[in-house]
This record gives C-alpha cells, sequence and structure tokens, in this order.
C-alpha cells in the first residue's frame, strides 16, 4: 500500500526556496506547516535533499522503495568505513529514514543476512487464509527459519500479512498449542481459575521482557557504532 504524504510537494518546495533566500526560518516554516516534534529538523532536511538531489526527490512515491542486499551492504561498509553519519548517507543514497541505516547496521553487527527488499503490497490485501494447525505450523517454522520475513512468507504460502504476523506471535508465546484454532474458545478474564490467571499474565510478562530486552540490545549496538564513529573523526578541537 502506498503512503500518504503529511506535506505535499508545492509545501515542501516552497519551504526550501523560503528557507534557501532566507526569507523564513525553519521554526517559522515548521511552525506555519503544524509540524510539531522535531518540525525544524525536518524542514532542513527537506533542504538538504533538495540541494544534493534536487526538486524531483521532495515528491512522495505511491509505493515502498526497494534495496537490494549489495545497496544495503554498500551503505553499511560507507558508515562503517567513516564516509558519513547515518544522516548524510541517509541523503546521499535517498534513503527515507536513519532508522533503515540503523537496522541494517544491527543486522550486519549481528551477523544476520542482509536480505533484497522488494515490497508486495498485495499480501497486506490478501484475504485470510483457511489452514489447519500442521500448515500453520509449517508457515511459522519457514517464516523463523528466514529472518521473520513475513511478507516474503505470505507471499509463499497465499495467505496475508497479518495472518502469519499473528501466527508467529502465538507460537512464540505459547509453541504449537498457540497454533490451535481457539477463535470463540478463548476463555474470559472472568471465566479463570486463579491460577490460569496467573499462567496467563506470566506468558504475557516473559514474551514484553523478551521484546524490550531485543530492543535494549539493538540500541547499545547502534549507540556503540555511533560512538566509534564520533571517536573516530572528531577533530583535535572537539568538533566533528
Amino acid at each position: 500500500m502506498g503512503r500518504k504524504a503529511k506535506y505535499t510537494y508545492e509545501e515542501k518546495l516552497q519551504a526550501c526556496m523560503d528557507y534557501l533566500s532566507r526569507k523564513r526560518s525553519a521554526k517559522e516554516i515548521a511552525e506555519n506547516l503544524r509540524m510539531f516534534k522535531n518540525g525544524q529538523k525536518e524542514v532542513r532536511y527537506w533542504v538538504r535533499q533538495y540541494q544534493a538531489n534536487g526538486p524531483e526527490i521532495l515528491q512522495e512515491t505511491k509505493t515502498n522503495k526497494s534495496y537490494t542486499k549489495e545497496f544495503k551492504m554498500q551503505v553499511v561498509e560507507e558508515y562503517l568505513s567513516g564516509c558519513g553519519s547515518m544522516d548524510y548517507l541517509r541523503i546521499k543514497h535517498r534513503i527515507r529514514s536513519s532508522r533503515q541505516i540503523r537496522q541494517w547496521i544491527s543486522k550486519y553487527n549481528s551477523h544476520e543476512e542482509l536480505r533484497d527488499y522488494d515490497p508486495h503490497p498485495e499480501v497486506y490485501m490478501t484475504k485470510r487464509k483457511k489452514t489447519t494447525q500442521e500448515e500453520r505450523k509449517e508457515i511459522v517454522q519457514y517464516c523463523l527459519e528466514h529472518n521473520k520475513d513475513y511478507k516474503g512468507t505470505a507471499s509463499k504460502y497465499d495467505c496475508s500479512y497479518a495472518q502469519v504476523y499473528q501466527w508467529v506471535r502465538n507460537y512464540e508465546a505459547d509453541g504449537i498449542d498457540g497454533l490451535a484454532d481457539n477463535r470463540g474458545k478463548r476463555k474470559k478474564e472472568e471465566e479463570l481459575t486463579e491460577l490460569e490467571r496467573a499462567q496467563r499474565r506470566i506468558k504475557q510478562l516473559e514474551h514484553q521482557l523478551l521484546l524490550k530486552e531485543r530492543e535494549n540490545e539493538l540500541l547499545k549496538k547502534v549507540d556503540e557504532f555511533e560512538r566509534r564513529w564520533l571517536q573516530e573523526h572528531q577533530k583535535p578541537d572537539g568538533s566533528h
């Protein structure tokens, strides 16, 4: 599915022209467009994109951008070799956000394979597919063996992205029992015994803890990359 632009091409172009001609500051532009958090930073990003790639870069794409694994490796290697910050590489290569670069670096650092990314909009629109528990088990195992490639798995098995995502979550929380078709059979909270309530709560907390640990580990790795880059490129007077 396409992304809806928050700001039109005309608004972005006018913002760049006003900023470069010093007609309006980034703060004034952000306030005029009712941009709140990080508004000034976003305006300056439009300007850098405009200066580096021309006005066409400000146009919103109708589909998600595809990235090959070779391209991802190129960007990661440029960052690690000190060719520029994430923000610089984001502008240079017309990447949607620095967050994508962070994810590629984290995967590289964790020795995970950087795969081609070719969006399949149809997997979001596919109708829910009827499956047996054994079929769901096969689909989940394939998805986990391929680094949780939900879109690729949904495309391969002709089911929806939402189904694959939910099956994987259920399997990680409850194992094979989580793949049983319990629609309409799940007990309401008031129907549970004290022991069942405690067991359900423990599973929820364990899952939340696992997600938090993964998030913290990712942030630590990215922070370490940033710290090393700053140390290597910091000038004697403390500037960059």
